[in-house]
């Protein structure tokens, strides 16, 4: 970097919030490449899960997340990012060119900034608190700020179709031998790992929420959520979806996710990313047309709601070293 934007270890200490990204499995599918005016992210094919993922859509998902938390990083030490997207054609896996420029943080950029290493996927039971309309309101401003619609589905039978799309694509999945090597592969991880799904993250058996089953794992340590006795879990389901299912729409669908959970973590409320029915073809067409009309496609489902007063926040998920996941541009001045 040069005296215009930030020095090395400013772009670092960024990156290392915004590889605290929610991504598949935690499988972190992204690296950056910094110049002496530039970061660039990058898809890491070599992460991908194919049978879980056979279109790159999670892949794409996690590394807008990515995106996203590096822009509040950025934000939250004084810096503009200006996102190029897809800005070489030739390139698919360059997923966008981000420039810098000195700017006050915002209000809005330090509490999101904040909320980045208190952020966990929790998929246990939520209490029967019901989320105010207000929270979820924000959710849908900032999500639709960065590019995306988020979809809080109220009805209670377009809810039901929402929740047979799930159950569906959990026995499609469910009898695919290559999804659940994948899965064996990427789960059940010791707490010392630094990808992957930690055993101590997924309880021990098949889940289910109300009305909304989870994926199930293979092994799993979590502790059940106590709940008082009778108790409905009052999760809201919410979709985000865009207008279209181009690669920049579902990388933009990415970085409204990471807008989503990380304002729904900053008003206290617990989350769950859910893309196990969009991971099938049958599914994602279905919650397409029964969902959402066909007005725009579905990229992912948030479950979001209050976790038990007594419940311990979920354990921290790890995250690959900085230097494992950058690089520099060939004659960059500032590379080590």
């Amino acid at each position: 970097m040069n005296e215009r934007t930030p020095d090395t270890h400013t772009v670092l200490d960024a990156i290392t919030l915004a590889n605290r990204a929610p991504s598949v499995h935690n499988t972190q599918p992204w690296r950056w490449l910094l110049g002496d005016e530039s970061i660039h992210l990058m898809a890491d094919r070599t992460r991908r899960l194919t049978a879980t993922d056979p279109d790159g859509r999670d892949l794409l998902l996690s590394c807008g997340a990515a995106l996203h938390h590096l822009r509040v990083a950025l934000g939250a030490l004084g810096w503009r990012a200006i996102v190029h997207r897809l800005p070489n054609p030739r390139d698919p896996d360059h997923l966008a060119a981000v420039e810098l420029a000195p700017k006050a943080p915002s209000t809005e950029d330090i509490t999101l900034a904040g909320a980045i290493s208190r952020r966990r996927t929790d998929r246990r039971r939520f209490s029967s608190w019901p989320v105010p309309d207000g929270h979820l309101d924000l959710m849908v401003r900032r999500a639709g700020k960065a590019g995306a619609l988020l979809v809080p589905v109220t009805g209670r039978l377009t809810r039901r179709q929402l929740t047979r799309a799930i159950d569906a694509a959990a026995d499609a999945q469910a009898h695919d031998p290559a999804y659940g090597e994948e899965l064996a592969a990427w789960t059940g991880r010791g707490r010392l790992s630094r990808d992957g799904v930690l055993t101590t993250s997924t309880p021990p058996d098949q889940q289910v929420h109300g009305d909304t089953t989870m994926r199930a794992f293979p092994v799993g340590t979590l502790p059940y959520a106590e709940t008082g006795r009778g108790e409905n879990d009052a999760g809201d389901l919410l979709v985000l979806a865009a207008t279209g299912d181009d690669l920049v729409s579902v990388l933009r669908a990415g970085e409204a996710m990471s807008a989503a959970l990380l304002t729904a973590t900053d008003l206290g409320l617990a989350t769950c990313p859910l893309s196990q029915a969009l991971e099938v073809a049958h599914t994602r067409s279905l919650i397409r047309a029964r969902v959402l009309d066909r007005a725009a496609f579905p990229h992912l489902i948030l479950r979001v709601g209050w976790a038990p007063i007594a419940a311990p926040p979920p354990p921290e998920s790890h995250r690959r070293a900085t230097s494992d996941t950058v690089g520099y541009l060939p004659g960059t001045r500032h590379a080590p």
